[in-house]
């Protein structure tokens, strides 16, 4: 440790600027309900909080559960049915422009829904530091680099792996993606892993193919894993569906996972049955760990994901259903709250600091509409300058049917005004 070139780069973590995960290390529903525990609501309820998805599962779901009920009577292989996995190696060749299909043996695994792989990945990618990056980090505690906002499961996986999380910040001049410029060698030296998604959760922001591409280098370049959280990457809002990480990663997949589910793509949350795919030396090692650590999927819900990712007649008309209520929004919102129709996804994202700030807002929509909604600071962290991106704003989730939309909508502005 004596090169010149390692100094300062194994220092303490503290020198880092990791801040104080304090509220936003809890569940933003929980932080939800006791922010509006002393208010009855004034209409009756309707829930816009959370992102489940309440468009019709496909019809077949039934049918194939009953055809597979006799896989309830066996422990299911934790790795996932090999038919499973040669029909998310499939979804991946025909969805995106791929150097090849990821091998379905070696570069797919079943997931119990996506969370539990994103939440576990920071724990692998930990164990897998090579030694070189043992020499760099020296007694520091190894870094994981998370967009802000972003999805609770990245910052607790940090935490459970021992490893210090730091916040992407967003570019001096707006915008949500990540400022790329902000990744220095010295930080990238220090991180395992950065946490990424397109669209992202909750701005539906999709990330340019050269932005991709750019990520991906600065990451390789210094052995940093890059988890691509594409759950919502069937859900665009455009012309032209998301780039996939894996269609900048080349034809190893090398340091590169994309983590996939049903839940939002087939309209089937309960299912909990998810994917990932990418880097083969990452796969094998975290297959052997779920087979002692994760939860598996049972065999039946494999099957219905196996029919699930063979059709896309439900998943077009379930976007064609999520355009129809942003058509809604783009008439009733414009104007209001910097409205802009995002790039993907099925959230609002609005700005409503002329009514103080997204819990002030929460209240009064409960309040005065019966509508429950999510703070977004409660889905940022505060940063080491005190700031928290999300606090002026307010998450609705437009995951009811288009009726239920037509009519929240209105109310949704009243309550604000």
């Amino acid at each position: 440790m004596s090169d010149p070139v390692f100094q300062g780069v194994a220092s303490d973590s503290a020198a880092l600027p990791v801040p104080d995960p304090g509220p936003a290390a809890r569940s933003p529903f929980v932080r939800l309900t006791e922010l509006l525990a002393d208010i009855a609501p004034g209409k009756p309820a309707l829930s816009l909080a959370v992102g489940e998805p309440r468009h019709a599962m496909p019809d077949f779901v039934g049918e194939v559960l009953a055809t597979h009920l006799d896989g309830f009577g066996r422990y299911p292989a934790g790795k996932g049915l090999p038919e499973f996995r040669r029909a998310a190696s499939d979804w991946f060749a025909r969805r995106y422009a791929l150097a090849r299909a990821p091998d379905a043996e070696r570069e797919v695994l079943v997931l119990n829904g996506s969370r539990e792989g994103l939440f576990f990945a920071a724990l692998m990618a930990r164990r897998l530091l090579s030694p070189r990056k043992h020499v760099l980090l020296g007694n520091s505690a190894p870094v994981v680099l998370l967009p802000n906002p972003f999805y609770a499961a990245y910052g607790a996986g940090a935490e459970a792996a021992g490893c210090a999380s730091v916040d992407l910040p967003l570019p001096p001049g707006g915008g949500w993606l990540p400022d790329l410029d902000a990744l220095t060698p010295d930080l990238l030296d220090r991180a395992v892993a950065l946490y990424f998604a397109s669209p992202a959760n909750p701005q539906g922001t999709i990330a340019p193919r050269a932005y991709l591409e750019r990520l991906v280098a600065l990451c390789r370049a210094h052995e940093v894993m890059v988890f691509a959280d594409e759950c919502y990457s069937e859900i665009w809002l455009g012309d032209a569906p998301p780039t996939g990480i894996l269609e900048v990663a080349g034809a190893d997949f090398a340091g590169v996972v994309a983590f996939n589910s049903l839940s939002k793509r087939s309209s089937l949350p309960g299912l909990r049955c998810g994917f990932c795919a990418g880097d083969a030396r990452f796969i094998e090692a975290f297959a052997d760990f779920r087979n002692v650590a994760a939860p598996q999927v049972p065999e039946p819900l494999q099957w219905v994901g196996v029919a699930a990712l063979a059709d896309e007649a439900h998943v077009a008309a379930s976007r064609d259903l999520y355009r129809a209520k942003f058509d809604l929004a783009d008439r009733v919102l414009a104007g209001h709250f910097d409205y802009e129709r995002p790039d993907g996804g099925f959230f609002l994202w609005l700005n409503v600091a002329s009514v103080g700030g997204g819990e002030a807002a929460a209240r009064r929509l409960w309040q005065r509409e019966g509508l429950r909604t999510v703070p977004g600071g409660y889905l940022c962290r505060t940063g080491a300058d005190g700031r928290n991106p999300g606090a002026d704003y307010l998450r609705i989730a437009l995951v009811q049917d288009l009726a239920t939309t037509q009519a929240a909508l209105p109310r949704l502005l009243a309550g604000l005004s």
